[in-house]
């Protein structure tokens, strides 16, 4: 019997394939560079580019386990066997070098010889059209065409989206047997045997374009993408039919069971099972997200964590646990994950505080949530209903988070139904809404002109490190209209505009030829010019040679705010903590800006110490280290990601000696000492848990300092003082403490003012039907001016109502009632129907009430407007 763990069918995996030549990369952050995805949800994602053509792989063959997130079936997590937030796809890919045979006769002897998978259980499916694939299995392989089902394009064809890469299908499954489904005839694809034939592994050809009128054209390299969930092979080689009950989930599982005195069942009671489910799968998710540098929040990323942690602490509470607990589970997921995901055992405390943190914040959430379900049902029971609204139920969902599954039970509990069709109902409603309003982003295919001119000529060869001008050779050039032109040269000193860095701008220059290159991006390592000719267009051709040069201040200028970032990203994370990551920057010419996770503001006293920092690695003048290494010297050195590519044969290391160490494809200082000054302008928060700096450096920072200093002495002009030597902060605190001590003296000449206004006002007092009433109206008096009135109105009158407004341009009332009078008329009632003449509204307490309304010139009509209604109920 094979009795492989989780961990070892991982390490197995990337085993085989090193052993088939190919190169292991660990995987990618659940964060995708990839402006069209939320979050990493296939192992193929972080190798996008290289499929789509963008850029060159760096190795022909890669073999990976990625970490991902899914949570379009939200509600099916915990519900069935294989539904899962967070899971591993282990995969091996090729780019352009094998194909079919190989990658077919690879899984099944990794799943035939590796994992020992009995191979009479196992079905395999082709797509409708692939011939080829289907001879590959059977007469290549062995497998019978009775375990061979051809599939239509639901099942066995995958694209990038409407256009682009694409191609079909080859799926491994495994047949539970007929206890799971369907009977002795029936095979892979029949009607009620999903549970049975287990998909366990995916073979995805990509070998097609296609165009945007629908049609298909053969890619100029085919790859393949093969994907396989371990959570999914763990269940078939531990013969579990359920993947919360093999080594990589049940640990948490039992875990959950004590934090929240429960006991998973094996399917005897659903409901415990259900949330225990719910819970382990949640926090695997958690845990990693927040790794990652996600951080809970109302929107994007944020709100996918924050709405999985909330659904997880729900279910602590449909369990009957009323305690904080998840923040505990991390341990446990740690222990399970450690030894293949090593950020999460360095960031341990900050998960650990981030879940308790949102856990806390939340149980308030649905203690809150208590209240108002209590109060629906006994609203709903006075009026004589027997079910709670959907629409409550939905908000109870919507807005406080509150599960319907509990709602559900709290209205069993007090003999009152809810309608789940209703419900469900508004949650396609919702849905429907979201639908609407998402922008579906179309993939482009690989662009056969990048793909034909890299094949013919290569990379471009860039030699902006080393020099700022160069002479070289035009390989391609394309007229834009109106002179601009789009040029590709075989070498350039013109840096592309990548990792956050701005382009390089500068000229082109031959014999009655002149151009102003603004800006350069690059496609598979190709840097392509964009050119503003101001003479000589007509000249340019493939093979002229020009000469090229850089605007060299600019270059400069970006050398010191990039290398300023990496050793501002160092120093923020020796002040705030090991969990700051960058969540975005931009290097420009006049500033740099810098994206980092955290989630709180930093104070006055950390900015200063991170400037203080900063500063002293540019007076230590220390000469900067930039080599070439393979990734895993890189790691070996202890270098971090900050800017570029994850993935490379080479990447080139940065190294500010004694202090940080990163990869980074930028232009930087050659010492530490030309950055010269560095100053932070901001830090603002632009998201939740995202924080962002704005810096500056050289010439840049003199003149900030400069232009503060200037401040500083108009400033001491202003106020009568010397700028320096402590005068001007003494002198500004004494007008501060001035200032306030004549503020309190208006307010008591106001307050006088008030008084004798009051009193002045008590000669207009009239009855109504016996009952003092005092109705005045005021032109620009403020709304606290009116409150005073009304208090010294009622204790001069004793039992009396009074109305006062004034027209501030805009209308403001205060109205005030003695308690004897409440039971007639009250405040609150009569503001909110005096403050509509002015188009307002408003309320308050029986005893006094203010509202507001948009025209003041009403307020006459409201005042006799409310003397007709004291009319109407004294």
């Amino acid at each position: 019997m094979n009795n492989l763990t989780g961990n070892e069918i991982r390490r197995k995996f990337i085993e085989f394939f090193e052993g088939k030549q190919h190169k292991h990369y660990e995987s990618a952050s659940l964060i995708p560079d990839d402006p069209t995805l939320l979050l990493t949800v296939a192992g193929m994602v972080p190798f996008k580019p290289y499929f789509l053509g963008q850029k060159e792989a760096p190795t022909p063959r890669v073999v990976t386990h990625q970490k991902c997130i899914r949570t379009n079936d939200l509600e099916n997590v915990g519900r069935t066997a294989r539904h899962h937030t967070f899971f591993e796809m282990l995969g091996n890919f090729s780019f352009g070098d094998y194909f079919k045979e190989e990658a077919i006769a690879w899984s099944w002897e990794f799943i035939t010889e590796v994992l020992k998978l009995d191979a009479e259980k196992l079905w395999i499916s082709v797509f409708t059209t692939d011939d080829e694939t289907e001879e590959i299995w059977n007469k290549k392989i062995g497998v019978p065409m009775e375990r061979l089902v051809r599939l239509g394009e639901d099942d066995n064809w995958w694209s990038a989206g409407p256009v682009g890469s694409c191609g079909p299908c080859s799926e491994i499954h495994v047949d539970l047997g007929v206890e799971y489904g369907g009977d002795e005839n029936s095979k892979l694809g029949d009607e009620g045997t999903d549970d049975r034939f287990i998909e366990i592994w995916n073979l995805v050809f990509t070998e097609y374009n296609r165009m945007e009128d629908g049609s298909l054209e053969p890619l100029p390299k085919k790859n393949i993408d093969t994907g396989a969930g371990l959570e999914r092979v763990a269940a078939m080689v531990q013969k579990k039919a359920n993947n919360f009950e093999t080594d990589l989930i049940f640990p948490i599982i039992e875990r959950a069971g004590e934090l929240t005195n429960s006991k998973y069942t094996f399917g005897k009671d659903d409901k415990i099972d259900f949330s225990l489910k719910v819970i382990s799968d949640h926090v695997r998710a958690i845990t990693f997200m927040i790794s990652d540098g996600i951080l809970p929040s109302n929107e994007g990323r944020g709100y996918v964590l924050r709405r999985i942690l909330r659904r997880a602490v729900r279910h602590g509470r449909l369990l009957g646990n009323k305690e904080n607990f998840l923040y505990k589970l991390v341990d446990t997921v740690i222990e399970l994950m450690g030894e293949a995901y090593k950020d999460i055992v360095k960031n341990k405390d900050h998960i650990v505080k981030m879940v308790r943190i949102e856990e806390e914040k939340f149980s308030t959430t649905l203690d809150q949530g208590m209240v108002i379900a209590l109060d629906e049902i006994k609203k709903a029971r006075s009026e004589n209903k027997t079910e709670l609204d959907a629409g409550v139920v939905f908000k109870l969902y919507d807005t406080f988070g509150f599960p319907y599954e509990l709602t559900e039970e709290i209205c069993e509990e007090e003999g009152v139904t809810v309608s789940h069709d209703d419900y469900l109902a508004k949650m396609e409603e919702q849905r429907e809404r979201a639908r609407s309003s998402r922008e579906v982003v179309k993939e482009a295919g690989q662009d056969s002109f990048i793909e034909e001119f890299f094949d013919k000529y290569g990379k471009t060869n860039f030699v902006g490190y080393e020099v700022f001008k160069t002479k070289a050779k035009i390989l391609n050039v394309k007229d834009n209209n109106e002179g601009n032109y789009t040029i590709i040269f075989d070498k350039t000193p013109f840096y592309a505009e990548s990792g956050g860095q701005s382009t390089d701008t500068g000229k082109i220059i031959g014999e009655d030829i002149f151009g102003a290159v603004t800006s350069v991006r690059k496609q598979k390592d190709i840097f392509i010019h964009t050119v503003k000719m101001a003479e000589g267009g007509n000249k340019l051709k493939k093979g002229l040679e020009l000469e090229l040069s850089i605007n060299k201040h600019r270059r400069i200028e970006i050398k010191r705010n990039h290398t300023a970032t990496h050793i501002l990203h160092k120093a923020l994370k020796e002040v705030l903590g090991d969990h700051v990551q960058q969540a975005g920057s931009l290097v420009s010419q006049d500033r740099l800006r810098f994206d980092f996770t955290h989630y709180e503001a930093a104070t006055r006293d950390q900015i200063k110490e991170v400037e203080k920092i900063v500063n002293e690695q540019i007076f230590r003048n220390v000469p900067l280290s930039v080599e070439e290494l393979t990734m895993d010297e890189a790691k070996e050195k202890g270098a971090t990601m900050l800017f570029g590519d994850k993935y490379g044969s080479k990447v080139r290391v940065v190294e500010i000696p004694g202090f940080s160490m990163e990869l980074c494809g930028g232009t930087h200082v050659e010492r530490t000492g030309e950055i010269g000054l560095f100053n932070i302008l901001t830090e603002t928060g632009i998201a939740a848990g995202v924080r962002r700096i704005e810096a500056t450096t050289g010439f840049t920072s003199y003149k900030v300092v400069n232009e503060m200093e200037d401040g500083i002495v108009e400033l001491a002009k202003i106020l009568k003082s010397d700028p320096y030597h402590g005068h001007l902060i003494a002198k500004a605190n004494k007008v501060v403490e001035d200032l306030k001590a004549a503020n309190k003296e208006v307010e008591a000449l106001k307050s006088k003012l008030a008084g004798y206004e009051a009193n002045s006002l008590f000669d207009n007092v009239e009855e109504i039907n016996g009952v003092k009433v005092l109705i005045a109206g005021f032109k620009g008096k403020e709304a606290g001016g009116l409150r005073e009135i009304v208090d010294k109105a009622k204790d001069k009158l004793g039992s009396c109502v009074v109305i006062l407004g004034t027209d501030n341009g805009k209308a403001v009332f205060a109205v005030g009632v003695t308690k004897d009078l409440m039971g007639k008329v009250k405040a609150g009632d009569l503001v909110r129907e005096i403050a509509k003449v002015a188009d307002g509204n408003g309320g308050g307490r029986p005893d006094f009430a203010q509202a507001g309304g948009k025209n003041g010139d009403k307020v006459p009509e409201a005042l006799e407007v409310a003397r007709t209604m004291l009319q109407e109920k004294l």
